[in-house]
């Protein structure tokens, strides 16, 4: 391995699907997946095999149709964990199981309740037991900012000789200071003498998980864990974008012996992933975030606007086009554009896998759209294209909707929907429209659902931007699912959600 590339271990699919509310489906995950394999993310951990059967199948399904990025599961120190790991990936070009136990003196004590001495001997089971299944094991000292010194040495040294060839060192509480970071890679990284990659995996509590992997970097970490928008349990993980453009950004500082860190990361994917996984998740990044924020290259000062106008390196250290935003975001397709032009606005945003059906699908939403609006930008086409890739399960369909509501009035609600080739008619009344609406596709479709979320947000400017409405639903007390819907008219798109959404906790009955 080139000393001076950092490789990108990308847990999006797995500690990113641990934020509230942002569990995905087995399509959806498919869909990130290849985004992310089009970053050129060196592994994408895409879940953790043993906790569900739908996380195994997800697994398994990403294995078989990712080439070009390796593909990981994550596993307990326990043999059936592990099992399921193993068999979960097997199917891929490159793999690799990542295994983990607890080395801090109050996990030992309080969660595990195992002597140090017991921790080593599972630690070094798992190890073993991984490498009948892949060659490429990953060991993570769970809690090491935390850890003792002593015992994180003793517990890599037997790990290493097990046949693990990664040693991820988590800040798992996001506890620890740059410094105190720097300092415990430069150890660890010293004591295993290149027998093995050291890695980090930081939590963003105090906010510093950035920081901090930048400083594991200086000190010697060659692989870091992150996250597209920096999504996590509690406040997060590292954001992917952030140490990439870091590191691209700062050349002139993070720099060893005349070399230059980097990554394999084609920076240019990174707007097209942010806003995949926000739409997916239904979790959008503040406007202020940095690199993927829809402010990130806005500017409203007189004075700031004057110098990008005169000079762009006046007030940015990066360029828009560097992660795929086009600068030029004005009209560039109407209504008399035909699928030629269509298709080659698709290949410039970066979707130059659409098959011909799903090309004809998004063209006629696309004339469609351009009937009812006068300005097509690209983030609406974007959302065109994703949104039927997110629809693509649709046992029911909504074929359409009329409303009844009047001040003073009861809301009603009359709703179509197509099932097993026939259309079913149904009308109910509700406390408001949505409820009315929702109400009805629960007559029709027989299933009760619980709305949990709803979501309403505008694709772009203006008073005719499409909708697009995310719901999360609980069908029948089982656990949510979460549906897309996108149209001009906000409760047809509401409609189109909760439909989506049904068919989401369909498609995994």
């Amino acid at each position: 391995m080139d000393n001076n590339k950092i490789l990108i271990f990308d847990t999006t699919l797995r500690d990113g699907e641990q934020s509230p509310g942002a569990s995905m489906n087995i399509a959806e995950k498919i869909q990130i997946a290849l985004q992310l394999e089009k970053l050129n993310v060196d592994i994408i951990e895409a879940g953790f095999a043993a906790a569900s059967p739908g996380d195994f199948d997800a697994i398994a399904k990403i294995a078989d149709v990712v080439n070009n990025s390796r593909v990981c599961s994550l596993a307990r120190a326990v043999d059936s964990d592990i099992k399921a790991a193993g068999e979960a990936i097997q199917k891929a070009k490159m793999n690799r199981i990542h295994t983990f136990i607890a080395t801090s003196p109050i996990h030992m004590e309080y969660k595990l309740k195992m002597t140090p001495d017991e921790v080593i001997k599972r630690a070094v089971k798992a190890v073993t037991y991984a490498r009948t299944f892949v060659d490429d094991v990953e060991f993570s000292l769970e809690d090491a900012g935390r850890s003792e010194m002593s015992f994180m040495k003793e517990i890599t040294q037997a790990v290493i000789e097990a046949g693990a060839k990664t040693i991820n060192l988590p800040d798992t509480v996001g506890y620890r200071l740059p410094t105190e970071i720097y300092n415990m890679v430069k150890e660890m990284v010293d004591f295993c003498e290149d027998k093995a990659i050291i890695s980090l995996h930081n939590h963003n509590d105090l906010g510093l998980a950035v920081a901090n992997t930048l400083a594991g970097i200086q000190a010697g970490a060659r692989q870091v864990e992150c996250t597209i928008n920096g999504l996590g349990e509690r406040a997060g993980n590292a954001a992917m974008e952030e140490v990439v453009m870091t590191l691209k950004t700062r050349k002139d500082f993070f720099a060893k012996n005349d070399k230059i860190f980097d990554t394999n990361i084609n920076t240019k994917e990174i707007y097209t992933a942010s806003r995949l996984v926000a739409t997916i998740t239904g979790i959008e990044p503040q406007p202020n975030k940095a690199i993927v924020g829809k402010n990130a290259f806005a500017h409203e000062s007189g004075i700031h606007q004057d110098g990008v106008l005169k000079h762009q390196e006046t007030y940015e250290i990066m360029k828009p086009e560097d992660i795929g935003i086009e600068q030029n975001n004005s009209i560039v397709l109407g209504k008399h554009s035909g699928r030629a032009a269509f298709r080659d606005k698709l290949n410039t945003l970066g979707f130059d896998d659409i098959n011909d059906k799903e090309l004809n699908i998004a063209f006629d939403r696309f004339k469609i759209l351009c009937d009812k609006k006068k300005d097509i930008l690209d983030d609406d086409i974007r959302m065109i294209i994703t949104d039927e890739k997110l629809n693509v399960e649709k046992i029911y369909e909504l074929i359409s909707l009329q409303l009844s509501d009047f001040s003073g009035g009861i809301p009603s609600a009359v709703v179509s929907i197509k099932y097993d080739g026939k259309v079913i008619v149904d009308a109910a009344i509700g406390n408001g429209t949505v409820d009315a609406v929702f109400k009805t596709i629960d007559r029709i479709t027989g299933f009760n659902g619980k709305l949990l979320e709803y979501q309403v947000n505008s694709v772009t400017e203006g008073k005719d931007a499409l909708a697009k409405v995310i719901c999360k639903v609980s069908f029948e007390g089982e656990l949510p699912t979460i549906g897309h819907g996108l149209n001009i008219d906000t409760m047809l798109a509401s409609a189109r959600a909760y439909v989506s959404a049904l068919n989401s906790y369909l498609s995994l009955k």
